[in-house]
């Protein structure tokens, strides 16, 4: 399996890298790995070198191009150094516990990356107290999405112990190819020219197609575009207004914690619900934080909530890159029925599903790219 790429960013995946420059904003997803044995280092290090090879996206850096408004091309990072993205963390003696591995993951997924350098890392820690060790992964949202990132797993890490194509050939290793200043500037100006063309095409296909619309029925064509209108004033409308009083404020801090949830007992809870396992996980979420808020003396009916909306199809083979609409809507804390709470998530998740907008989001973070950064950040 190698990855489908394009060598420049989208307009969500360019949004998403340019507002980070708030550190509140910071895109990286950060993923905590528990292994029951300490792995063979010299074999990891050749699994995730084959994985590089096959997913040429984790030896891209991202070049962006001055005074320009084209996103940023992806290229073969030139002085690649696997050790730097591969790190090992030894000297535990056989003490260290899955609290000091959390304590460890926090800075990590705080810090921002090396904008010189690929987008990803690899901490392993050795020396747990079941004689195990865990991993430390992170990668820049830019990159990919969660759902790309569980399926970049698979080719970066063995699900068996003994795999039999453990000896297969190493992959070449891709091209490098480097820009001078002038190429940069010429790719970038036909790059706008063809995108100019693509949104001209679609801006004129979908004209005849309101026209013909408009024509078959005014009445409906026009409360339909109505209704786009208002859903995407609901997607990119700002609204910075904490509806809680104990999450008033925001710092750059994490704390991270677990707890086991067996995964059959989860699923079977959503089903009494008619729902899913992610109705159950936002349900459950929204249960403790309404714990969270009486333990702190303090209550509020509903927050606001950032979930991504999946838009990838089933055949799509492209690991990278973001396939995802962001949603943003209140759920509500006082539902103290777990099946009640399932099914009214389920209904909110719908109807996020469902905004009439959802095929505008990539043009419409073109427009915000547009934007001075503080339009988009604040």
């Amino acid at each position: 399996m190698t990855e489908s790429m394009t060598h420049r960013m989208s307009d969500t995946d360019a949004l998403m890298w340019t507002i980070e420059r708030d550190p509140l904003l910071r895109s990286t997803i950060t993923a905590v790995i528990r292994l029951d044995s300490v792995p063979d280092r010299a074999r990891l290090r050749r699994l995730v070198d084959r994985g590089t090879r096959q997913l040429p996206r984790m030896r891209h850096r991202v070049r962006g191009n001055p005074y320009s408004l084209v996103p940023p091309r992806w290229e073969v990072d030139p002085n690649f150094d696997l050790d730097f993205h591969l790190r090992w963390i030894g000297g535990g003696n056989g003490n260290v516990t899955m609290r000091d591995v959390l304590d460890y993951a926090q800075p990590v997924a705080m810090q921002s990356f090396d904008r010189a350098r690929p987008q990803w890392e690899i901490h392993v820690i050795e020396g747990m107290e079941d004689g195990g060790a865990a991993i430390v992964a992170k990668i820049h949202h830019a990159i990919s999405d969660g759902v790309g990132a569980v399926a970049m797993a698979m080719l970066l890490f063995d699900l068996e112990r003994d795999p039999a194509d453990d000896a297969a050939p190493m992959p070449p290793e891709p091209a490098v190819e480097v820009l001078s200043p002038i190429a940069r500037l010429i790719d970038g100006v036909q790059h706008e020219i063809d995108r100019e063309r693509r949104i001209g095409g679609g801006i004129a296909d979908g004209i005849s197609a309101a026209v013909g619309a408009l024509l078959a029925d005014p009445v409906a064509a026009v409360e339909r575009g109505r209704e786009i209108a208002v859903s995407a004033g609901r997607l990119i409308a700002p609204d910075a207004r904490p509806k809680s009083p104990v999450m008033a404020e925001r710092s750059l801090k994490m704390h991270f914690d677990s707890f086991d949830v067996p995964l059959d007992a989860a699923k079977a809870a959503a089903r009494v619900a008619e729902g899913r396992l992610n109705d159950a996980f936002v349900a459950a979420t929204t249960a403790g934080l309404r714990r969270y808020h009486e333990a702190h003396g303090a209550s509020t009916g509903s927050l606001r909530m950032a979930m991504p909306i999946n838009v990838r199809s089933d055949d799509d083979a492209d690991v990278g890159g973001n396939h995802f609409v962001p949603a943003r809507f209140d759920v509500p804390l006082v539902v103290e029925d777990p099946v009640q709470r399932m099914r009214q998530v389920r209904e909110l998740v719908a109807a996020q599903r469902a905004e009439p907008a959802l095929d505008l989001v990539d043009p419409m973070a073109g427009l915000l790219n547009r934007l001075p950064r503080g339009v988009t950040t604040e």
